[in-house]
This record gives C-alpha cells, sequence and structure tokens, in this order.
C-alpha cells in the first residue's frame, strides 16, 4: 500500500538538495505563473500566478510567463503557454516534453518523475526551484522538511478543512487537494477571511479542522477563526507557519496516515476503480 507516495514523501530531502539555485528571473521582470492542479498551487507560491484555462481564455499582460509542469505535457498549461506571446519558461520533471519545444528556458527540479499520481516531491521541488529563481535561499530547506517528517495518528472525522491566508493560501489548496487525492476524504480549502463571513454555517463538531496561522494580521484573524471552530465543536489546530515547503509536509503525512488506516492506495488517485478511471478519461476527451 501506499509504495511510491511514502518513497517520495521521505526522499523529499534528498530531491530537495539538488533542486537548481543557479538560475534567476531576469531583473525587475513581470513575471506570472500557471499550471495545473498541484502544478498551480505551486505556481501561486510565485506571486502572480493564472491557472491555465483561465490563462487560455485570458492571457495575461507579464514580460515572462513560468509554466509549472512535472512531466510537461499538461493540455491546459500547453494551451496557456500557446496563447502567451512572450518568452515562457518551464519549472519541470524532465528536459523532453511538449511544454518544453516551447520554452526558453527549462529548469528541471526533480531527479526523477515521481510514479505515484499524488505528486508530493514535484511539488515541494517546484516550490524551491520558484523561491531560487526569485533570488531567495533555499539551501535550509532540506534540512527543515527532514526535521517536518513526523507521522501523526489518523483522525477519526471524515471531513476536514484547511484554512490560510497570503503565503498560505496555496498551502491550504494543496493540503486539501492531497486529501481527496490520496485519502478520497471530504476536504474543503478556505481563505481565512472567507471561512469567518458565512462558511461557518455548514461545520459542526464532525469536521476536522486545521488553520495555517501566517503572521501580523493573518495570524490575528487565524487565531479568530481557532476560537470560532472551537464555538461549534470542531476539533482544530492552529499551524504555525514557516515556508511552503515546509508547511505541506505535514498534510502529505496526514493523507497518508488517513489512507493507511483505511485500506486505501494514494498511488493511484482512486482511478484504480474504473468508475474514476473512466471520469479521468472523459475530461481528456
Amino acid at each position: 500500500m501506499s509504495g511510491a507516495t511514502r518513497r517520495t514523501i521521505y526522499a523529499q530531502p534528498e530531491w530537495l538538495s539538488l533542486v537548481p539555485r543557479h538560475v534567476r528571473f531576469p531583473v525587475d521582470a513581470h513575471v506570472v505563473a500557471t499550471g495545473c492542479g498541484t502544478s498551480f498551487h505551486a505556481a501561486q507560491t510565485n506571486g502572480y500566478a493564472v491557472q491555465a484555462l483561465e490563462a487560455v481564455l485570458s492571457p495575461p499582460e507579464a514580460d515572462l510567463m513560468v509554466c509549472v509542469s512535472h512531466e510537461g505535457d499538461t493540455a491546459l498549461t500547453l494551451e496557456a503557454a500557446h496563447a502567451f506571446a512572450g518568452p515562457k519558461w518551464l519549472v519541470t520533471g524532465k528536459v523532453d516534453s511538449p511544454l518544453g519545444e516551447l520554452a526558453d528556458e527549462i529548469i528541471v527540479v526533480t531527479p526523477e518523475i515521481e510514479t505515484s499520481w499524488c505528486h508530493t516531491a514535484s511539488y515541494t521541488c517546484a516550490v524551491a526551484a520558484l523561491a531560487a529563481l526569485r533570488g531567495e535561499e533555499i539551501d535550509e530547506l532540506p534540512a527543515a522538511v527532514g526535521r517536518a517528517l513526523v507521522e501523526e495518528e489518523a483522525p477519526w472525522q471524515s471531513r476536514f478543512i484547511v484554512a490560510g491566508a497570503g503565503r498560505d493560501w496555496p498551502t491550504a489548496q494543496e493540503a486539501v487537494l492531497k486529501l481527496r487525492e490520496g485519502a478520497h476524504v471530504a476536504a474543503e480549502a478556505h481563505q481565512t477571511e472567507q471561512l469567518l463571513h458565512g462558511h461557518l454555517a455548514a461545520i459542526d463538531e464532525t469536521v476536522r479542522a486545521y488553520v495555517l496561522e501566517g503572521e501580523g494580521r493573518a495570524a490575528e484573524r487565524a487565531h479568530a477563526a481557532v476560537a470560532a471552530l472551537q464555538e461549534l465543536g470542531a476539533e482544530v489546530t492552529l499551524v504555525p507557519t514557516e515556508h511552503p515547503v515546509v508547511d505541506i509536509v505535514r498534510f502529505q503525512l496526514l493523507t497518508l496516515v488517513i489512507a493507511e488506516s483505511l485500506g486505501i492506495d494514494p498511488d493511484p488517485i482512486h482511478r484504480d476503480d474504473e468508475r474514476w478511471a473512466r471520469a479521468a478519461a472523459a475530461h481528456k476527451q
């Protein structure tokens, strides 16, 4: 069970140590990032990001588009790249791909392609690479992720929410995607302030909640969200945040432990069941 997902989660410190550090975005360039699914969540950590379909419908104005795609063949990301008039860079797991053929610069961020479809290391490595492209120091990230690799017990609830604001919003979205893909549980991502404006009406003691703390005003509102959730009887954890690469690890491990407790293999993201296989095939037609 969960062989590839588990192996790749625990390989992250090693993979992160290999992320390229020498390439930088052009000075003063207005960069837009794009992608789909996990890759879009990684793209959002770069700042200005547009989901690939939205970038097809309305090509963004920017000096440079950076496409995030682990295998370099995501159909809508490829369409977005074609629709964008300026130079394209690619953050990926391999050199040769349809997106690579369009790219002016290819940054290969993983030593191999993930075999699990419940992508973990390809996400953290893409986020780290984007940080390096912006000129951020990433040398401490492998050790920080290593320290974060501590598994929890599986919670009893079957519905989850993860809330975050600012830099933590992509983490909330990616955390929920892992829980849905890998453990097949009902999970929702909420922006912290939006959670407090009506969404509480559908939350009760059956919900397991995680609120990403953040800093400054975001932290103040995170604490308010925790207090509100506790009033509703929800079990809630205020999660201190350090860096998007590190903060997601808790939820990767949570996905793993829930999946294993339920006898679920997270690797095929439910496509080992013919209904979900047909659904996946249907949206690619």
